[in-house]
């Protein structure tokens, strides 16, 4: 399996520049991904998920080896530092466009079947990204990132109980974003 993390953080405190490229390259994908789903901005996600491993490197002497799960302690700078850009005022200014994952065909796929399966997520990115920050954020821990509530608590710094609210909240919100619900639409199609 290779080191973990814990012994990758204690290399780059000594100055192991191999390390920190691997331990970055080992949650990248982690947390462009939370980064873009909060943000629905798939270029913006980039940067803001550079700035992110930026101020990773910067406090990692902070970070408690003993106490800690690498995992939840960056993506609590994660949710930090996007909490942080939502209240800039060039977030306020701009306007937020979709940008919809490409989906690859295989010519031996139903292309009907591909349509609805995009436009599935299309729907459900949609209905994501009207949630407030805060539900948005708490689903997406919890849904795309399979974490427990008590973890989401600990990443954004809430009680366990407005998590749940917020799970709740967010939940009930999405199914009436979504009407009757994906299946529910692809039934009556039929």
């Amino acid at each position: 399996m290779g080191q973990s993390d814990n012994e990758l953080i204690k290399e780059i405190i000594y100055g192991n520049q191999a390390a920190m490229e691997l331990l970055v390259k080992r949650h990248y994908s982690m947390v462009h991904s939370f980064v873009y789903r909060l943000t629905g901005d798939y270029n913006l996600s980039y940067d803001l998920t550079q700035e992110i491993f930026i101020k990773m490197m910067k406090s990692l002497n902070r970070y408690d080896c003993k106490k800690g799960n690498f995992k939840s302690w960056i993506l609590k700078i994660s949710s930090n530092h996007c909490r942080d850009y939502f209240r800039t005022s060039i977030y306020k200014q701009r306007n937020e466009f979709s940008d919809i994952n490409e989906v690859e065909i295989k010519s031996d796929e139903n292309i009907i079947d591909l349509l609805e399966i995009k436009e599935d997520r299309i729907l459900v990115k949609s209905a994501i990204d009207n949630l407030p920050t805060l539900q948005r954020e708490a689903i997406i821990l919890k849904y795309y990132h399979d974490l427990k509530i008590k973890e989401i608590s600990n990443i954004t710094g809430d009680m366990e109980n407005t998590i749940k609210s917020r799970l709740f909240s967010g939940i009930k919100n999405l199914k009436k974003y979504l009407g009757g619900g994906i299946h529910e639409k692809n039934r009556h199609a039929r």
